[in-house]
């Protein structure tokens, strides 16, 4: 593990990457606690915040196309899109449409997302395996 790259990275990736860590301890949680308790509700309403700014900090990150954004920007776009979907579908009580929201953000955001992080020549690679 080398985690010079990250040190040295901007502000936007340091945040992006601790956002995202906090994120993959809080998927951890919710799939853990049960259902609709306030304890549910507590880390739920932290992973929404830390899905967001991870997506957010996302387009402050363009190294990937030179200085432009690039395809994996649209898994922020969709991702903030899930997002409002689960929490606009639990508020009007719609638990079934909240559930499926959240399963597919969780697995696109952070598993999807996560895949691409860890490819070779990306920053995350270097951290991990040198």
């Amino acid at each position: 593990m080398n985690i010079k790259p990250l040190l040295e990275a901007s502000l936007a990736i340091q945040l992006h990457v601790a956002a995202a860590a906090f994120a993959i301890t809080l998927s951890a949680a919710i799939i853990i606690v049960k259902r609709g308790t306030p304890a549910h509700k507590l880390v739920g309403r932290a992973w929404v915040a830390m899905l967001a700014i991870i997506c957010i900090s996302s387009f402050w990150i363009t190294g990937m196309n030179g200085a432009g954004y690039s395809w994996i920007h649209l898994l922020s776009v969709g991702t903030l899109l899930g997002l409002v979907n689960a929490v606009w579908a639990v508020r009007t009580g719609n638990i079934r449409a909240h559930k499926y929201a959240m399963i597919s953000t969780m697995v696109g955001a952070l598993l999807g997302a996560g895949f691409f992080a860890f490819m070779p020549g990306r920053m995350m690679n270097a951290v991990l395996f040198g």
